[in-house]
Protein backbone atom coordinates (compact mmCIF):
# COMPACT_ATOMS: atom_id res chain seq x y z
CA UNK A 1 0.00 0.00 0.00
CA UNK A 2 0.70 3.66 -0.98
CA UNK A 3 2.81 5.33 2.31
CA UNK A 4 0.81 8.12 2.47
CA UNK A 5 -2.44 6.43 1.80
CA UNK A 6 -1.09 4.62 5.27
CA UNK A 7 -0.64 7.54 6.69
CA UNK A 8 -3.94 8.93 5.89
CA UNK A 9 -5.42 5.91 7.03
CA UNK A 10 -3.76 5.86 10.32
CA UNK A 11 -4.77 9.68 11.17
CA UNK A 12 -8.33 8.77 10.07
CA UNK A 13 -7.90 5.80 12.87
CA UNK A 14 -6.55 7.99 15.22
CA UNK A 15 -8.83 10.79 15.10
CA UNK A 16 -11.60 8.15 15.27
CA UNK A 17 -10.34 6.47 18.36
CA UNK A 18 -9.58 10.38 19.71
CA UNK A 19 -13.17 11.16 19.36
CA UNK A 20 -14.27 7.77 20.81
CA UNK A 21 -12.19 8.42 23.99
CA UNK A 22 -13.42 11.85 24.19
CA UNK A 23 -17.10 11.21 23.93
CA UNK A 24 -16.34 7.93 26.75
CA UNK A 25 -14.58 10.15 29.26
CA UNK A 26 -17.34 12.90 29.12
CA UNK A 27 -20.42 10.47 28.87
CA UNK A 28 -22.43 13.33 26.80
CA UNK A 29 -23.96 12.57 23.43
CA UNK A 30 -25.58 15.07 21.46
CA UNK A 31 -29.28 15.26 19.84
CA UNK A 32 -31.33 17.66 18.42
CA UNK A 33 -35.38 18.01 18.72
CA UNK A 34 -37.31 19.28 15.89
CA UNK A 35 -38.02 22.39 17.54
CA UNK A 36 -37.74 24.74 14.49
CA UNK A 37 -34.65 26.14 15.26
CA UNK A 38 -35.97 27.22 18.79
CA UNK A 39 -34.04 27.99 21.84
CA UNK A 40 -34.63 25.07 24.78
CA UNK A 41 -34.38 27.05 27.93
CA UNK A 42 -36.11 23.90 30.67
CA UNK A 43 -36.14 20.68 31.17
CA UNK A 44 -37.56 18.87 34.28
CA UNK A 45 -38.07 14.79 34.54
CA UNK A 46 -41.19 13.57 36.87
CA UNK A 47 -39.23 10.71 37.04
CA UNK A 48 -36.50 8.32 34.66
CA UNK A 49 -39.18 7.94 32.05
CA UNK A 50 -41.16 11.00 32.12
CA UNK A 51 -39.49 14.56 30.73
CA UNK A 52 -40.33 17.78 29.58
CA UNK A 53 -38.43 20.60 27.80
CA UNK A 54 -40.01 23.92 27.04
CA UNK A 55 -38.37 26.90 24.90
CA UNK A 56 -38.77 30.03 22.71
CA UNK A 57 -42.55 30.57 21.26
CA UNK A 58 -44.40 28.31 23.70
CA UNK A 59 -42.61 25.04 22.61
CA UNK A 60 -43.25 22.46 24.67
CA UNK A 61 -42.13 18.26 23.99
CA UNK A 62 -42.39 15.71 26.41
CA UNK A 63 -40.85 12.17 26.79
CA UNK A 64 -42.11 9.01 28.26
CA UNK A 65 -39.46 6.70 27.30
CA UNK A 66 -36.77 8.44 28.67
CA UNK A 67 -36.06 10.46 26.17
CA UNK A 68 -36.07 7.79 23.00
CA UNK A 69 -38.85 9.99 21.57
CA UNK A 70 -40.11 13.43 22.37
CA UNK A 71 -43.77 14.52 21.28
CA UNK A 72 -45.02 18.12 20.55
CA UNK A 73 -47.81 19.40 23.73
CA UNK A 74 -49.28 22.37 22.50
CA UNK A 75 -50.34 25.24 24.83
CA UNK A 76 -52.05 28.22 24.43
CA UNK A 77 -49.23 30.97 24.18
CA UNK A 78 -46.46 32.04 22.16
CA UNK A 79 -44.47 33.85 25.08
CA UNK A 80 -40.57 31.65 25.31
CA UNK A 81 -41.33 28.89 28.15
CA UNK A 82 -39.07 29.87 31.07
CA UNK A 83 -39.50 27.12 33.79
CA UNK A 84 -41.28 23.62 34.27
CA UNK A 85 -41.95 22.24 37.27
CA UNK A 86 -43.69 19.26 38.75
CA UNK A 87 -44.91 19.01 42.64
CA UNK A 88 -46.26 15.54 42.05
CA UNK A 89 -46.22 13.47 38.94
CA UNK A 90 -49.70 14.49 37.60
CA UNK A 91 -49.62 18.50 38.90
CA UNK A 92 -47.15 20.86 37.09
CA UNK A 93 -46.70 24.17 35.96
CA UNK A 94 -45.35 25.52 32.82
CA UNK A 95 -43.88 29.47 33.19
CA UNK A 96 -44.66 31.84 29.81
CA UNK A 97 -44.05 35.43 30.01
CA UNK A 98 -45.91 36.76 32.96
CA UNK A 99 -48.73 33.78 32.42
CA UNK A 100 -48.76 30.00 34.98
CA UNK A 101 -49.84 27.12 33.25
CA UNK A 102 -50.57 23.98 35.12
CA UNK A 103 -51.88 20.66 34.47
CA UNK A 104 -53.51 18.38 36.63
CA UNK A 105 -53.24 14.64 34.88
CA UNK A 106 -49.49 14.82 34.34
CA UNK A 107 -49.37 16.82 31.54
CA UNK A 108 -51.88 15.81 29.08
CA UNK A 109 -53.64 19.34 29.22
CA UNK A 110 -52.53 22.67 30.46
CA UNK A 111 -54.63 25.65 31.18
CA UNK A 112 -54.24 28.95 32.04
CA UNK A 113 -54.02 28.99 35.86
CA UNK A 114 -52.89 32.55 36.32
CA UNK A 115 -52.12 35.62 34.76
CA UNK A 116 -49.89 38.62 35.97
CA UNK A 117 -51.30 41.88 34.42
CA UNK A 118 -49.38 44.90 33.75
CA UNK A 119 -52.32 47.08 34.96
CA UNK A 120 -51.05 45.30 38.69
CA UNK A 121 -47.24 47.01 37.78
CA UNK A 122 -48.20 50.83 37.13
CA UNK A 123 -47.87 49.85 33.69
CA UNK A 124 -44.81 47.41 33.62
CA UNK A 125 -44.86 44.15 31.82
CA UNK A 126 -44.37 41.01 33.91
CA UNK A 127 -42.10 38.02 33.15
CA UNK A 128 -41.80 34.85 35.05
CA UNK A 129 -38.55 32.95 35.11
CA UNK A 130 -38.94 30.37 38.00
CA UNK A 131 -41.61 28.35 40.03
CA UNK A 132 -40.83 26.08 43.02
CA UNK A 133 -43.14 24.45 45.59
CA UNK A 134 -42.14 23.23 49.16
CA UNK A 135 -45.00 21.04 49.40
CA UNK A 136 -48.51 20.65 47.52
CA UNK A 137 -50.01 23.93 48.50
CA UNK A 138 -47.34 26.72 48.63
CA UNK A 139 -45.74 27.51 46.08
CA UNK A 140 -43.73 31.06 45.12
CA UNK A 141 -43.05 32.49 41.39
CA UNK A 142 -40.15 35.30 40.51
CA UNK A 143 -39.15 37.09 38.08
CA UNK A 144 -39.06 40.88 36.76
CA UNK A 145 -41.46 43.78 35.75
CA UNK A 146 -40.02 45.74 32.52
CA UNK A 147 -41.13 48.79 30.31
CA UNK A 148 -39.70 48.11 26.65
CA UNK A 149 -36.45 46.75 27.11
CA UNK A 150 -35.69 48.31 30.45
CA UNK A 151 -36.41 46.17 33.96
CA UNK A 152 -38.18 49.18 36.53
CA UNK A 153 -38.89 46.00 39.25
CA UNK A 154 -38.76 42.57 40.50
CA UNK A 155 -41.75 40.45 40.73
CA UNK A 156 -42.36 37.68 43.77
CA UNK A 157 -45.69 35.76 44.54
CA UNK A 158 -46.90 33.46 47.20
CA UNK A 159 -49.73 30.78 46.82
CA UNK A 160 -50.92 29.25 49.52
CA UNK A 161 -53.61 27.30 47.90
CA UNK A 162 -51.50 25.13 45.19
CA UNK A 163 -51.86 27.82 42.68
CA UNK A 164 -55.45 28.80 42.51
CA UNK A 165 -54.37 31.92 43.68
CA UNK A 166 -51.26 34.31 43.92
CA UNK A 167 -50.29 37.31 46.04
CA UNK A 168 -47.62 39.72 45.36
CA UNK A 169 -44.76 39.85 47.90
CA UNK A 170 -42.64 42.19 48.67
CA UNK A 171 -38.87 41.39 47.73
CA UNK A 172 -37.11 43.93 49.06
CA UNK A 173 -35.47 44.67 45.90
CA UNK A 174 -35.75 46.10 42.47
CA UNK A 175 -33.58 43.61 41.26
CA UNK A 176 -34.18 41.12 38.17
CA UNK A 177 -34.85 37.68 40.35
CA UNK A 178 -34.27 34.80 38.24
CA UNK A 179 -34.19 31.53 39.90
CA UNK A 180 -35.61 30.41 43.40
CA UNK A 181 -34.61 26.69 45.39
CA UNK A 182 -36.46 25.12 48.29
CA UNK A 183 -34.75 22.90 50.88
CA UNK A 184 -37.28 22.17 52.86
CA UNK A 185 -40.60 23.17 53.94
CA UNK A 186 -38.46 26.66 55.72
CA UNK A 187 -35.36 27.38 53.63
CA UNK A 188 -35.61 29.17 49.93
CA UNK A 189 -33.07 31.42 48.29
CA UNK A 190 -33.52 33.34 45.21
CA UNK A 191 -31.13 34.90 42.97
CA UNK A 192 -30.80 37.51 40.54
CA UNK A 193 -28.88 40.73 39.10
CA UNK A 194 -26.28 42.77 40.42
CA UNK A 195 -25.53 39.78 43.07
CA UNK A 196 -28.96 39.67 44.62
CA UNK A 197 -29.29 37.01 46.53
CA UNK A 198 -32.54 36.36 49.22
CA UNK A 199 -33.16 34.38 51.75
CA UNK A 200 -36.15 32.82 53.90
CA UNK A 201 -36.24 30.56 56.69
CA UNK A 202 -39.86 31.13 57.73
CA UNK A 203 -41.38 29.37 54.69
CA UNK A 204 -41.33 32.24 52.70
CA UNK A 205 -43.52 34.68 54.28
CA UNK A 206 -40.51 37.37 54.48
CA UNK A 207 -37.33 37.47 52.67
CA UNK A 208 -33.81 39.05 53.81
CA UNK A 209 -31.11 39.77 51.36
CA UNK A 210 -27.64 38.31 51.80
CA UNK A 211 -24.63 39.53 51.15
CA UNK A 212 -22.72 37.12 47.85
CA UNK A 213 -20.18 39.61 47.46
CA UNK A 214 -20.32 40.33 43.87
CA UNK A 215 -22.53 42.51 41.57
CA UNK A 216 -22.83 40.08 38.72
CA UNK A 217 -25.73 38.27 37.66
CA UNK A 218 -26.74 34.88 39.57
CA UNK A 219 -28.84 32.65 37.06
CA UNK A 220 -29.21 29.44 39.21
CA UNK A 221 -29.34 28.56 43.02
CA UNK A 222 -29.22 24.84 44.39
CA UNK A 223 -28.93 23.73 48.01
CA UNK A 224 -27.93 19.99 48.95
CA UNK A 225 -29.30 21.12 52.85
CA UNK A 226 -30.05 24.10 54.50
CA UNK A 227 -26.43 24.59 54.98
CA UNK A 228 -24.74 23.78 51.85
CA UNK A 229 -25.78 25.43 48.30
CA UNK A 230 -24.25 26.84 45.26
CA UNK A 231 -25.08 29.79 42.84
CA UNK A 232 -23.62 30.26 39.56
CA UNK A 233 -23.73 33.27 37.05
CA UNK A 234 -21.98 35.71 34.62
CA UNK A 235 -17.90 35.33 34.19
CA UNK A 236 -17.81 32.13 35.14
CA UNK A 237 -18.21 33.13 39.12
CA UNK A 238 -19.50 30.31 41.23
CA UNK A 239 -20.28 30.98 44.69
CA UNK A 240 -20.30 28.43 47.48
CA UNK A 241 -21.98 28.82 50.78
CA UNK A 242 -21.67 26.03 54.17
CA UNK A 243 -23.41 28.22 56.38
CA UNK A 244 -26.74 28.72 54.84
CA UNK A 245 -26.07 31.87 53.05
CA UNK A 246 -24.71 33.71 56.13
CA UNK A 247 -21.12 34.04 54.05
CA UNK A 248 -20.60 33.15 50.37
CA UNK A 249 -17.21 31.81 49.20
CA UNK A 250 -16.45 32.71 45.21
CA UNK A 251 -14.63 29.73 44.17
CA UNK A 252 -12.26 29.11 41.10
CA UNK A 253 -14.31 28.54 37.60
CA UNK A 254 -12.06 26.85 34.43
CA UNK A 255 -14.16 28.82 32.38
CA UNK A 256 -15.12 32.45 32.02
CA UNK A 257 -18.81 31.75 29.88
CA UNK A 258 -21.28 32.76 31.57
CA UNK A 259 -22.97 29.82 33.81
CA UNK A 260 -26.61 29.51 34.07
CA UNK A 261 -27.68 26.21 35.89
CA UNK A 262 -26.27 24.28 38.43
CA UNK A 263 -27.02 20.91 40.85
CA UNK A 264 -26.27 18.83 43.15
CA UNK A 265 -26.50 14.78 42.34
CA UNK A 266 -25.47 13.44 45.80
CA UNK A 267 -23.68 15.34 48.59
CA UNK A 268 -20.10 15.48 46.66
CA UNK A 269 -21.52 15.46 43.36
CA UNK A 270 -22.41 18.71 41.26
CA UNK A 271 -22.69 20.01 37.80
CA UNK A 272 -23.25 23.54 36.11
CA UNK A 273 -23.80 23.49 32.10
CA UNK A 274 -24.10 27.44 30.66
CA UNK A 275 -23.26 29.61 27.54
CA UNK A 276 -20.56 28.17 25.00
CA UNK A 277 -21.58 24.86 25.60
CA UNK A 278 -19.77 25.12 29.11
CA UNK A 279 -20.36 21.72 31.07
CA UNK A 280 -18.07 21.95 34.81
CA UNK A 281 -18.19 19.04 37.28
CA UNK A 282 -17.26 18.81 40.55
CA UNK A 283 -16.98 15.65 42.80
CA UNK A 284 -15.87 17.37 46.28
CA UNK A 285 -19.03 19.64 46.88
CA UNK A 286 -18.34 22.18 44.81
CA UNK A 287 -14.94 23.60 45.74
CA UNK A 288 -13.00 22.40 42.80
CA UNK A 289 -14.40 21.96 39.24
CA UNK A 290 -13.15 20.17 35.86
CA UNK A 291 -14.32 21.24 32.40
CA UNK A 292 -16.06 18.33 30.64
CA UNK A 293 -15.92 17.54 27.25
CA UNK A 294 -19.41 18.53 26.01
CA UNK A 295 -18.80 18.45 22.13
CA UNK A 296 -20.66 21.65 21.38
CA UNK A 297 -20.45 25.09 21.80
CA UNK A 298 -23.76 26.16 21.65
CA UNK A 299 -25.30 27.81 24.75
CA UNK A 300 -26.60 25.62 27.42
CA UNK A 301 -29.19 27.06 29.41
CA UNK A 302 -30.70 24.47 31.67
CA UNK A 303 -29.76 21.07 33.64
CA UNK A 304 -31.69 18.17 34.79
CA UNK A 305 -29.20 15.39 36.65
CA UNK A 306 -30.06 12.15 38.44
CA UNK A 307 -27.46 9.91 40.03
CA UNK A 308 -26.61 7.74 36.44
CA UNK A 309 -28.48 10.64 33.91
CA UNK A 310 -28.52 13.71 33.01
CA UNK A 311 -30.13 16.20 30.45
CA UNK A 312 -28.90 19.45 29.24
CA UNK A 313 -30.83 21.89 26.51
CA UNK A 314 -29.34 24.64 24.85
CA UNK A 315 -29.60 26.35 21.83
CA UNK A 316 -31.21 25.64 18.21
CA UNK A 317 -33.13 22.77 19.63
CA UNK A 318 -29.72 21.04 21.21
CA UNK A 319 -30.23 18.40 23.65
CA UNK A 320 -27.02 16.55 25.84
CA UNK A 321 -27.60 13.03 27.56
CA UNK A 322 -25.39 11.80 29.95
CA UNK A 323 -25.33 8.34 31.16
CA UNK A 324 -22.63 7.25 33.29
Amino acid sequence: MNYHVIKSVLTIIVLLCTITVCEAQSGWSTRRLSSSGKDLNAIYFIDTKRGWVGGDNGFLSYTDDGGASWVERRIDTQKSINDIYFVSKDSGFVLAGGTIFNTLDGGHNWREAHKFLSFEFQGGVPELYSLRFNGKKRGWVVGSISRGDIVIGSLLAITRDGGTSWQLQDARTQSELIHLDFVDDKHGWIVGTQGAILHTDDAGETWTPQASQTKFTLYHVDFRNEKHGLAVGEHGTILTTEDGGHTWTRVFSPVRYTLLSVQFVGDQESWIVGRNGAVLRSSDGGSIWVEQQSNTKQNLYALFMSKKNGWAVGSDGLMLHYEQ
